[in-house]
C-alpha cells in the first residue's frame, strides 16, 4: 500500500468524520432556519392580507357606500377582499391556508371551528397580544400556525355590523337578520390566520442541508485535491526519485548526468534534509567506486 494511498485513506476518514459532525452540529440550526423562513412567508401573507383588507374598508367601500342598500357587492368587504388576494398568493404557494375565524360571522363560511374559538378567545383575554404563532396537531399532521386579532377599529365596519335594522338592505336580504352583529368598536371578534403544513419548513430545511452538504463537501474536495497535489510535488515525487537512484547505485550502476544532479531545495524541510543527506551518500559511494576501480 502506497504511501499516498495510506494518506488519502487517512484524509478521506477524517473528512467524512468532519463532515457527519458538521452536519449533526447544524441540523437543528438548519431546521430553526427554515422554521424562520416559513413564518417570514407567512408573515408576509398575512401583511398582504391585512393590506387588502385596509384598502378595501378605506378606499373602495366608500365609493360604493350609496350603491348597497339597491346592490350587495362583496367587493367591498375587507374579509372578502383579502381572502381573495391571498388565494391568488396560493398560486405560488398552495400549500399555505388563510381564513378569518370569527365568533358571530354574517357569512357561515367564516365560522370559527373549535380550535381557532381558542385562538379567537386567546386575543381577547390578552387584548395586548399583536401576533401569536404556536404549533397545533391536525388530521393531516403537525401545523404550523400564525395569527393576529382582527378587531373593530373604524366605525365602517358597524354599518353593516351593529344592527340589523342599521344594515343595507342588499346585505340583510344575502346574509338575513340573525348572525353577524352586535359588534363593537375597539371588539376583538375574530382573527386573520395562516397555517401550514411543517412538512413544508422540513422540505426547506432539507434543501438548505442538502446545499450545506454540497458546499462542504465541494470545500473538502478541493482541500483534499490540494492536499495531494503538494504530496505529489513536494513527498511523493522526491522519494520517487531517491528510490531510483538508491536502486541503481545498489546495483552497481553509474547515474546518468540528469539522475546524479543533486536533488532540488523546493519542498518540506524535511525532504530536503533527506536529499541532501541522500546526495552527499551518492557522492561519497560514487567517490569509493571510483577508488575500488582503479
Amino acid at each position: 500500500m502506497s504511501l499516498l494511498f495510506r494518506i488519502n485513506l487517512i484524509l478521506a476518514a477524517v473528512f467524512a468524520l468532519g463532515l457527519a459532525l458538521i452536519i449533526a452540529l447544524n441540523r437543528d440550526l438548519l431546521l430553526e432556519s427554515a422554521h424562520r423562513e416559513t413564518m417570514n412567508q407567512a408573515e408576509l401573507m398575512m401583511q398582504a392580507a391585512r393590506a387588502a383588507r385596509d384598502y378595501t374598508s378605506t378606499n373602495i367601500s366608500p365609493l360604493l357606500q350609496d350603491k348597497l342598500q339597491d346592490n350587495f357587492l362583496a367587493e367591498t368587504v375587507p374579509a372578502f377582499a383579502a381572502t381573495q388576494i391571498f388565494q391568488r398568493l396560493r398560486n405560488e404557494l398552495p400549500a399555505y391556508t388563510y381564513k378569518e375565524a370569527t365568533l358571530n360571522p354574517t357569512n357561515p363560511v367564516d365560522r370559527a371551528v373549535d380550535w381557532e374559538v381558542d385562538v379567537v378567545s386567546h386575543f381577547r383575554n390578552f387584548p395586548e397580544t399583536r401576533e401569536w404563532s404556536f404549533e397545533r396537531e391536525s388530521p393531516e399532521g403537525t401545523m404550523l400556525v400564525l395569527a393576529r386579532p382582527i378587531r373593530i377599529e373604524k366605525d365602517s365596519c358597524l354599518i353593516c355590523h351593529s344592527r340589523p335594522d342599521v344594515a343595507p338592505a342588499a346585505f340583510r336580504a344575502r346574509y338575513g337578520d340573525s348572525n353577524g352583529y352586535g359588534w363593537q368598536m375597539g371588539e376583538i371578534v375574530g382573527s386573520q390566520i395562516v397555517s401550514v403544513p411543517a412538512t413544508v419548513a422540513q422540505k426547506v430545511a432539507g434543501r438548505l442541508l442538502r446545499d450545506f452538504i454540497i458546499v462542504v463537501a465541494g470545500t473538502m474536495a478541493a482541500v483534499f485535491l490540494a492536499v495531494d497535489v503538494a504530496l505529489i510535488l513536494f513527498v511523493v515525487r522526491p522519494l520517487r526519485r531517491m528510490t531510483r537512484s538508491a536502486d541503481a547505485l545498489s546495483r552497481g550502476e553509474v547515474l546518468q548526468d540528469n539522475e546524479a544532479a543533486a536533488f532540488s531545495g523546493r519542498g518540506a524541510s524535511e525532504i530536503v534534509a533527506l536529499g541532501a543527506a541522500f546526495d552527499r551518500m551518492r557522492r561519497s559511494l560514487e567517490k569509493a567506486m571510483k577508488i575500488i576501480e582503479q
